[in-house]
């Protein structure tokens, strides 16, 4: 299982590197032969598309890494890492697309060439960007992949802003040309909100923010789990697509060591059926202050 799910991460992550790298050339020399703007962010917003998806090719390539003796909860984290370093590449990108098009808006200087090879980069560009985001929503549901799920967010916006630069063309081809210098703000708007969306779900994984929606499915399954008259200390953190979980539950005194233990595997086997890749930590207590029992399992 877990080798099939690298195999299937690590191919669709390099189809996106092989993806942007396309598409960052095509519309690179297009841009410079037509002198769009429009083109021209678009082509930088695709340089850095290469370098995220690059980033993203290697961080799910070490996220599945076991544990070892240096990094006691895996690899998982790298993948928060790499959709951080995504977040800044994107505000770089927007602050060379404002600056520009805030200039050429200023000096006049807008009249661009329009041709029929600025319409076929554009229009190929939403086309492997509506396939690749597609094909990376998909993995990255399936395997709870932070890094793969940055990627298509940052992806499917580039649809956005690719059909944003196609208005400003067609506007510019009846001589509106101040409508491509817009139409490239416009991206750089499009840009910031994914970039605020992806740093703010980094930034919370990295800080271990603790996971609202997470916390309260496992709260349902405590609340319907046989054998527990109460728990508390529900700690969950994630790292990557891994799920950390610890948590007390008082169960009735005098319960046998095996049977407390039961209880326990049964809860941690609920919790991993819901949420597959969890690692779960239950800590057995007699709900009258008798000796405890403790019991442990790593799931």
């Amino acid at each position: 299982m877990k080798n099939r799910m690298e195999i299937e991460k690590k191919r669709v992550a390099g189809v996106s590197v092989i993806a942007a790298f396309f598409l960052t050339g095509f519309k690179l020399v297009i841009g410079l032969l037509t002198g769009s703007l429009g083109l021209l962010s678009e082509a930088l917003h695709s340089g850095l598309d290469l370098v995220a998806a690059v980033i993203t090719w290697f961080s799910v390539r070490i996220s599945d890494t076991p544990p070892d003796k240096n990094h006691h909860y895996g690899h998982g984290k790298i993948e928060n890492f790499s959709a951080l370093i995504e977040t800044f590449l994107l505000l770089i990108t927007c602050a060379w697309i404002i600056y520009e098009a805030i200039h050429r808006l200023m000096s006049g200087d807008t009249k661009i060439d329009v041709n029929i090879f600025s319409y076929i980069v554009v229009l190929t560009s939403i086309t492997v960007d509506i396939a690749r985001s597609r094909a990376l929503y998909r993995v990255a549901r399936k395997y709870n992949s932070q890094a793969l799920e940055a990627d298509a967010l940052h992806f499917s916006t580039d649809i956005w802003s690719s059909a944003v630069v196609l208005l400003g063309l067609i506007l510019a081809q009846f001589e509106f040309y101040f409508a491509d210098s817009i139409a490239a703000l416009a991206v750089a708007l499009i840009v910031l909100g994914v970039s605020w969306r992806l740093g703010k779900k980094a930034a919370d994984m990295l800080l271990d923010r603790t996971p609202a929606p997470l916390v309260a499915q496992i709260e349902s399954l405590l609340n319907q789990a046989q054998g527990i008259l109460r728990y508390h200390d529900l700690r969950v953190r994630t790292s990557g697509a891994e799920n950390f979980i610890e948590v007390t539950i008082h169960v009735q005194p005098g319960l046998t060591l095996d049977a407390a233990h039961e209880i326990s595997h049964q809860i941690e086997k609920q919790i991993v059926l819901a949420l597959p890749r969890s690692y779960v930590h239950v800590h057995i207590e007699p709900d009258e202050h008798l000796p405890e029992i403790v019991a442990e399992e790593i799931v």
